[in-house]
């Protein structure tokens, strides 16, 4: 936890943790610096304190730092559509330019099952990149949600967040060149209009790799 006094982006994939409160001060200080973080899926749940417990607060991490549901259910109503299903993304037509879908294609599907976040989240100024369309949700009535956005958190941070984040997930190019593109937008780096890995040989003769 030491290291988020010197990052300059934090990437959080919590959940439902109940770290101590010497911990959870280095996110607090990190999260007052206003640097930019990256968030994944089950972060919209990264803390469970019992009530009355003095770091309860932190329940709501994910609506503090990254305008998502404040914790599991509750007034949120905060779900999904079941172990069993996955799901269908697409790009929202009108961010169809935006340089965080770069490479990434107009749709595509990730075993992870969707989160329901809609109606009152993401916050209100979020910018919403991506919606999911449940597939086999069993016996409820699904209607699609976002899974990708941008915006500005409570600390006045930009962040890039996403519900994906399903293991399987990780195997699909699509998703990696979001995450990668993700990575670069937040640290304020130029987005790679091309990636991959390139061969290279040592002045050994051994064979290495290095990511574009």
């Amino acid at each position: 936890m030491e290291a988020l006094k010197e990052a300059d982006v934090a990437v959080f994939f919590l959940r439902w943790r109940r770290l101590p409160a010497e911990q959870i001060q280095y996110i607090e200080d990190y999260l007052k610096t206003g640097k930019p973080l990256l968030g994944f899926r089950t972060t919209t749940h990264a803390f469970n304190y019992p009530k009355g417990h003095p770091l309860q607060k932190w329940n709501a991490f994910g609506e503090l730092a990254f305008n998502s549901p404040p914790g599991w259910g509750g007034v949120a109503k905060h779900t999904h559509y079941g172990h069993e299903s996955s799901t269908d993304v697409n790009i929202i037509k009108s961010e169809a330019n935006n340089e965080l879908l770069t490479g990434v294609g107009d749709n595509f599907h990730v075993r992870s099952w969707l989160y329901q976040v809609l109606p009152s989240y993401p916050i209100k100024g979020s910018v919403l990149l991506m919606n999911g369309h449940s597939i086999n949700p069993g016996d409820k009535n699904a209607y699609d949600n976002p899974v990708t956005w941008t915006g500005t958190n409570s600390y006045g941070a930009k962040f890039f967040f996403t519900t994906m984040g399903h293991p399987e997930d990780f195997d699909q190019e699509p998703f990696q060149h979001l995450v990668i593109n993700a990575m670069h937008w937040v640290a304020g780096k130029k987005i790679p209009k091309n990636w991959g890995f390139r061969r290279l040989v040592s002045n050994s003769g051994s064979i290495k790799k290095n990511w574009l």
